[in-house]
């Protein structure tokens, strides 16, 4: 695929003895934004994991093609310096460690250039403008203390200031209200308009796609990617939701499961009454 940021070829992968993702085939280029959604368990933020190479989750076929070298067995750092980011559902709090430090660490490792202090600070200065972030958050420790939406902002600083060819954002907009969610919406502009860069976002809520250029969606359902469609579906899947998308095999599937499950809940039923009843009659 020419031109091409990211390939998937038919990727599967497992944690554990489960397999969560089966044959996933996407293509992304610089510039475009792609958004992946679907129910609940779907795999969506297992794919953003496998893409960032979280040891959690192994390969089991496929491939992972990134700025046209495979990527596939190579460690999150070196995904790190080839330009992947991954922003967290959830953002870790740490200790010990400030803001600042954290991130210019981090471009000094991306890099491998050391990042001068006087300019380094000027540059995250005005990130934090365009977050409406108080600089006095760059001397905080790592999200410790931080709401919700103040970690989201600190998510989207290190993304601006890092720079990546590809951001993966994992539910940036979980828990935002308005304010938040249109400031962090910002942060993302200022991201693709400085860097050109690729963003895939997974998300539930379609609210910080209202102001971004959405070209690809994409649904998973149990860990395939069952429809894509352009920036469009995201409105009809707001209006009508998944069920429209999910193959007949699949909801085929789903009924099975829940016939034996319901099955298997009647059979453990019938034999708690029984050792009941044989309890009573001793």
């Amino acid at each position: 695929m020419a031109n091409s940021l990211l390939e998937l070829e038919n990727l599967s992968v497992k944690i554990g003895t489960k397999s969560i993702l089966h044959d996933i085939n996407l293509e992304m280029k610089s510039g475009e934004t792609h958004v992946l959604m679907g129910p609940n368990g779907a795999g969506k933020s297992t794919l953003g994991y496998t893409l960032m190479g979280s040891p959690n989750y192994e390969t089991t076929s496929g491939k992972i093609i990134f700025d046209g070298n495979d990527i596939t067995e190579e460690s999150a750092d070196k995904r790190a310096k080839a330009g992947l980011f991954l922003s967290f559902q959830d953002p870790l709090e740490v200790p010990g460690i400030s803001l600042e430090s954290f991130i210019r660490a981090s471009m000094q490792q991306v890099t491998g250039e050391k990042v001068k202090l006087m300019a380094f600070q000027k540059s995250l200065e005005k990130a934090m403008d365009i977050l409406h972030m108080n600089h006095s958050y760059a001397s905080r420790d790592l999200n410790v203390g931080f709401s919700g939406g103040e970690k989201k902002k600190s998510e989207i600083l290190q993304l601006l200031m890092l720079k990546p060819k590809l951001a993966i954002l994992d539910e940036t907009d979980s828990g935002l209200d308005v304010d938040a969610v249109r400031t962090v919406s910002e942060g993302i502009r200022e991201y693709q308009n400085t860097m050109h860069g690729a963003l895939l976002v997974i998300t539930h809520s379609t609210r910080i796609l209202e102001s971004l250029h959405v070209d690809y969606t994409h649904v998973m359902v149990k860990g395939k990617i069952v429809h894509t469609g352009d920036g469009s579906l995201v409105k009809e899947i707001n209006e009508n939701g998944f069920e429209q998308f999910i193959p007949e095999e699949i909801k085929e599937a789903e009924r099975k499961e829940k016939q034996l499950a319901a099955a298997k809940a009647a059979m453990e039923k019938v034999k708690a009454l029984n050792a009941n009843d044989f309890g009573g009659g001793l």
